[in-house]
C-alpha cells in the first residue's frame, strides 16, 4: 500500500468520523482525527496534513472558520462535508478556500474519488515536495502540446504559440504552468476555476453541459457514468460566477464565457478586434 502522507478528519459525529478514518487509512494515508474545530486546526498544524476532511457543523466553531484558520498556515487539500447544499453555503465554502465538498450522506467510494481528483491536480504554490499521484486514482495524462485553433494566424505568418498554451480574445492559458494572463495581468484562479476555463477553451465554442464541467472539476473525464448530483451542478455555477468576476466579464457582451440557458456554457466567439496572439495585429 502506498504512503500518501497525512490526512486529518475533523468531524464531531463519531460514526462518520470512524468511517472517514477507515476509508482514508485503507487508501494509504496516516490518519489523525479531531471532534472539534479548534482541536482540528491544531492537529492539521502539528501533523502537516496533505488532506483534510472538514464538517461544517462543529460544536465549537463552524467549519468555515476552521477552514479560514487552516488557510493561514496550510495549503492542504480540503474537502468540506455538509448536509446543506444551498448555493450560499457552497459559495462560502469555496470562497473560504475549500477544494471540494461532499453532501451528506455520502458514499465511501465517492470520497475516495474526490480525494483522488484533488491530489492529481498540481499545486504550484506548495513549498513542500509534491505528492505523487496515488495509483488508486491514476489521472489521464495531460497532452504534451495543444495546437490552438482559437483565433487566427494571419495568412503567411507562422504561429508562435508555445506548446501547452491556449488563447482566446486576448486571454492566454498555459496548461503546464497553470497560469492565466490577460494582457499583462495575471489572474489568480483556483484549481477548479482553472480547470473549468481550460475545458471551455479546449471546447473551441462547443457547448459544455454542467455535467461535463462537473467531471472536469472532479477529474472524471473518462467516467461518463459517474453520478452527478444537483449540488455538484450548483457548485459549477458558483465557480463560473467567480471566474466571470475575475475575468471582469461584461454580462451584456461576454468576451470569453457564454451561458447556454438550460444546458451549460460555451466559449464566446472570436473577436476580430483582438489579436490572436500577443504581438500579432
Amino acid at each position: 500500500m502506498e504512503d500518501l502522507g497525512v490526512a486529518v478528519v475533523i468531524e464531531d459525529d463519531a460514526d462518520i468520523r470512524n468511517l472517514l478514518e477507515g476509508v482514508l487509512r485503507q487508501a494509504g494515508f496516516v490518519v489523525h482525527t479531531a471532534a472539534e474545530g479548534r482541536e482540528g486546526v491544531e492537529v492539521v498544524r502539528n501533523n502537516m496534513a496533505q488532506v483534510v476532511t472538514l464538517d461544517i457543523g462543529l460544536p465549537d466553531i463552524d467549519g468555515f472558520e476552521v477552514l479560514r484558520r487552516i488557510r493561514n498556515f496550510s495549503d492542504a487539500y480540503v474537502v468540506m462535508l455538509t448536509g446543506r447544499t444551498e448555493e450560499p453555503d457552497l459559495l462560502s465554502a469555496l470562497n473560504a478556500g475549500a477544494d471540494d465538498y461532499i453532501a451528506k450522506p455520502f458514499r465511501p467510494r465517492e470520497l475516495r474519488a474526490r480525494v483522488a481528483a484533488m491530489m492529481r491536480r498540481p499545486r504550484h504554490e506548495i513549498n513542500r515536495p509534491q505528492q505523487a499521484s496515488p495509483s488508486w486514482a491514476a489521472a489521464p495524462a495531460a497532452p504534451a502540446s495543444f495546437i490552438p485553433s482559437l483565433g487566427h494566424t494571419p495568412s503567411g505568418q507562422s504561429s508562435s504559440v508555445p506548446a501547452g498554451v491556449l488563447q482566446h480574445n486576448g486571454l492566454v492559458l498555459n496548461y503546464r504552468t497553470r497560469t492565466v494572463v490577460i494582457g499583462e495581468t495575471s489572474l489568480g484562479l483556483t484549481r477548479s476555476e482553472f480547470d473549468l476555463l481550460h475545458t471551455l477553451l479546449r471546447g473551441e465554442g462547443a457547448v459544455c453541459t454542467r455535467s461535463d464541467l462537473v467531471r472536469a472539476v472532479r477529474g472524471d473525464l473518462y467516467e461518463p457514468d459517474a453520478y452527478i448530483s444537483e449540488a455538484d451542478e450548483r457548485a459549477v455555477e458558483v465557480h463560473i460566477g467567480n471566474l466571470r468576476r475575475k475575468l471582469k466579464e461584461d454580462p451584456q457582451s461576454p468576451r470569453w464565457l457564454q451561458t447556454v440557458r438550460g444546458v451549460g456554457y460555451r466559449l464566446a466567439p472570436q473577436r476580430t478586434d483582438v489579436p490572436a496572439w500577443p504581438g500579432q495585429g
